[in-house]
Formats: C-alpha cells, sequence, structure tokens
C-alpha cells in the first residue's frame, strides 16, 4: 500500500466488479445479505459514474452456458458496459480482463466481487502482486459461508488490501460538501438514503436524513417537468 498518498481520489482509482451474476448472489450465507450485497454494488456503480472513475466489469462462465450474466439491477447501473466474460478462476489470468484493466490508466483498485474466497480473492492477491493498490468492499462481497468469507477477508489483508465499506468509498471520493464532486455526490447519496431503509435497519439512516433524500428527490421531479 503506497501510504504516502493517504485517502484515495477519485482521478487515481478504477471499479473492478467480478461476477455478479445470479447464481453466485444465490449462494450467499455471510454476513451481508443477497439484496444488501446487490445494493450496495449499485451504490458503487453510481458512485463511480458520478465521479469519471472508469469501471470494469468481468462474469465467469456466461459463454460455456454454465453461469448466467451480470444481474440485470446492476448492469443498468453501468451505461452499457459490456462485461468481459473468462473461464479462469482468477480474472487476472484472462487477458482481456487483465488488460482491460491495464488500459484504465489508474493503478488503484477498488474490487468487489463473489464470492470472496474465490474470485475476489484472487484477483486482488494478483493485482497487489502486480504492482497496483486494492481496496476491497466488504459490505457488497459475500461467501458461500461465514467462515468461508471471513477467512477471504483475512487472507485479503495479510495481503495488503485495504477493507472498506461503500457509502465509505463515495464519501472517500468526494470527501468535501464544498468541492466540486459535491453536487453529483449529493445525488448518489440521497439515492441511497433512500433506498437502503426499504432494505434493513442495519444500516443506520436518520429521519433528518430520509426527510432530505425524499425532498432532494421531490426537487428533482419537479426540476424535470
Amino acid at each position: 500500500m503506497t501510504n504516502d498518498q493517504g485517502t484515495w481520489k477519485a482521478e487515481d482509482c478504477a471499479l473492478v466488479l467480478i461476477d455478479y451474476q445470479d447464481n453466485m448472489l444465490e449462494v450467499i450465507r455471510s454476513e451481508t445479505s443477497r439484496d444488501l450485497v446487490e445494493m450496495q454494488v449499485r451504490l458503487l456503480a453510481k458512485t463511480a459514474k458520478a465521479f469519471d472513475v472508469p469501471i470494469v466489469l468481468t462474469t465467469v462462465g456466461v459463454g460455456a452456458g454454465f453461469n448466467g450474466p451480470t444481474l440485470p439491477s446492476i448492469l443498468s447501473e453501468l451505461d452499457g458496459i459490456e462485461p468481459i466474460d473468462r473461464y479462469s478462476m482468477n480474472a487476472f489470468e484472462d487477458e482481456a480482463f487483465s488488460e482491460a484493466v491495464e488500459a484504465t490508466g489508474r493503478k488503484r483498485l477498488i474490487m468487489g466481487g463473489l464470492h470472496t474466497e474465490i474470485c475476489l480473492t484472487f484477483a486482488t492477491v494478483q493485482a497487489l502482486k502486480d504492482g497496483y493498490d486494492v481496496m476491497y468492499v466488504a459490505d457488497a462481497v459475500g461467501g458461500r459461508s461465514q467462515v468461508a468469507h471471513r477467512t477471504a477477508i483475512e487472507r485479503l489483508a495479510h495481503a495488503g488490501a485495504v477493507p472498506t465499506t461503500a457509502l465509505a468509498v463515495t464519501t472517500e471520493l468526494f470527501r468535501d460538501w464544498a468541492g466540486p464532486l459535491a453536487a453529483p455526490a449529493i445525488d448518489t447519496i440521497y439515492w441511497y438514503f433512500r433506498e437502503i431503509p426499504k432494505l434493513t435497519d442495519d444500516v443506520g439512516v436518520a429521519d433528518a436524513e430520509k426527510a432530505a433524500a425524499a425532498a432532494y428527490a421531490e426537487q428533482a421531479a419537479g426540476a424535470a417537468h
């Protein structure tokens, strides 16, 4: 980890999303539920688009017919980005994928993938070896069991990757309510504040934040008309 760079900036980063396919999400049995993982990945996609962070999307086994495509709700957030389908467990062993990551020109990768213990871990360990910094989004991933997920989290940390969460990514990349990225950040965060309470009370959203998000959405709808 290149600590001299401090906190992460949007202009240094790429978002890498690995294997967010229905059959992968179906077998999550770790601490973050399928629905919450889906929501956090959508937040990451919205954040990347808002801050002009390049996105690399990959799937495994679609062409071979043993896995389905990227979940439609996630794909709909990605503005036509085509997934790179592959056969390898380690995404970096696929030439098209590794070239796509290199082509972003970014050396700091924000990564999420399923399952934590396989596709996310293997790609992260390889990325670190290849000279990238990696932050993995712990609430946007899941494993086949709690022990599989937690063991993978430990391996990632020992390898030198940095844990974070989806909302923390958003706030770290814009970091200043008076800065130039504040307006797109508000759009993204207020969307999250409206949507996340529909799924869980485990993510705290204050009543004032809910009201502000609702008012912002109403104002935006009025301006659109």
